[in-house]
């Protein structure tokens, strides 16, 4: 199997052990506590499910500029974005060196991590408009993941964390929230040795599913892990168990058996682009993914990225040898009129626009909104009815 990012195994920092985890939770209430952020909740999930492999804990601000600038930490090892714990003061802390992390998203804020703390330090607000323009390539306000990263305080707390929960995701989730340690699991006990990923934040209509298909049969490999979002998105992005319900519909009668396996892990979106499709890349890998698939405009939001930048990035900007999942590159693909089947649009000679099957999403909510299934060149049947009742609902 694929080695994990910058490990020969993979280290997850949630505390496992019974005992140990049991007393640690004692240990916790009391120590000196603090709210985090959703973003930096979201990385402790993400480190403590071993997908930042090989990461301890929250960066210091040296090495979260080293992320932003060029990729690399200050110890040399490779890392695409800042993973930062960011907060308005650490005063109420009052220098201690060991305190509890506290959940913003969970209803009685419960301990996320323990950490132990190396920094304390002030981010200028130079630092942050560099992080902003390096990870994000703007500095609108309005972009959702540079208000998100801009919206924290400007106090770092840095140091190695061990992971007790979660968070909402483990609980709201269970038959989908998977750890890379799981996912790396399941892919050992399926006999799969090629495997290739895809990443979605929506259902998978048609020419996602065909993708998906084009991807496996190219690549020649034993199996697909879909791996969808589970934290925050944006505002009108349809919710998490509506979009795994749809999925699991679509494998269930389209994929054949032991071919393909529904997933999710915790982490708000950043809509980085480019930056973000390394970050996917890079925790596919350690999820012992071999291949990952990346579309046109990976991970954008609006029109800040260029359709292809978020494959680019790969030749252009990420240092030699730092993975060793490779890319799939995939162009948008849609039904052919002419074909009769979902092609990758920039592989159909000889087609105009108006040869494909092209629906916006606006049109699409729409027609579901008012119970009309969109044509079965565009999305199966059996989807379209989950997203019907969905939209329906909010009327």
């Amino acid at each position: 199997m694929i080695k994990p990012v910058g490990s020969d195994t993979l280290n997850p920092l949630f505390v496992y052990d019974s005992e140990e985890h049991h007393k640690l939770m004692h240990e916790a209430e009391s120590l000196p506590s603090i709210m985090i952020s959703s973003q930096a909740a979201g990385n402790a999930v993400m480190m403590g499910a071993g997908y930042f492999n090989p990461l301890k804990g929250f960066m210091n601000v040296a090495d979260a500029m080293g992320a932003a600038e060029k990729m690399t930490l200050t110890d040399g090892s490779f890392f695409p974005v800042p993973v930062l714990c960011l907060v308005e003061s650490a005063d109420s802390l009052g220098g201690a060196k060991r305190i509890a992390l506290r959940d913003p998203n969970m209803e009685g804020n419960p301990v996320l991590a323990i950490m132990d703390i190396e920094n304390i330090e002030t981010v200028t607000d130079e630092q942050m408009a560099v992080m902003t323009d390096k990870v994000y390539r703007t500095a609108d306000p309005e972009h959702p993941g540079v208000a998100a990263f801009n919206g924290q305080g400007r106090t770092a707390i840095s140091g190695p964390i061990q992971v007790l929960h979660f968070s909402y995701f483990q609980d709201d989730f269970p038959d989908t929230f998977r750890t890379a340690v799981e996912i790396r699991n399941e892919i050992a006990e399926r006999g799969w040795k090629k495997v290739v990923a895809f990443q979605t934040r929506n259902p998978m209509h048609l020419a996602h599913e065909e993708l998906c298909h084009m991807a496996m049969d190219r690549l020649g490999c034993d199996g697909l892990v879909i791996h969808m979002l589970l934290g925050k998105l944006k505002k009108g992005d349809i919710p998490a168990p509506v979009r795994d319900a749809a999925i699991r519909k679509m494998v269930e009668v389209y994929f054949k058996p032991n071919s393909a396996m529904v997933t999710g892990y915790g982490f708000d979106m950043l809509y980085a682009g480019p930056r973000e499709a390394v970050l996917h890349a890079y925790f596919r890998q350690n999820m012992g993914a071999t291949h990952f698939i990346i579309g046109r405009d990976h991970a954008g939001v609006g029109d800040y990225y260029g359709a292809f930048d978020a494959q680019t990035i790969f030749d252009d900007e990420v240092p030699a040898g730092a993975l060793e999942i490779e890319i799939f590159r995939a162009d948008h693909t849609a039904w052919s009129k002419k074909l009769n089947k979902v092609v990758m649009m920039c592989e159909a000679e000889d087609h105009q626009k108006e040869d494909f099957v092209l629906l916006s999403g606006t049109k699409v909510r729409e027609m579901l909104g008012n119970g009309i299934a969109p044509p079965k060149e565009f999305s199966r049947p059996e989807v379209a009815q989950i997203l019907i009742n969905y939209y329906q609902s909010l009327n």
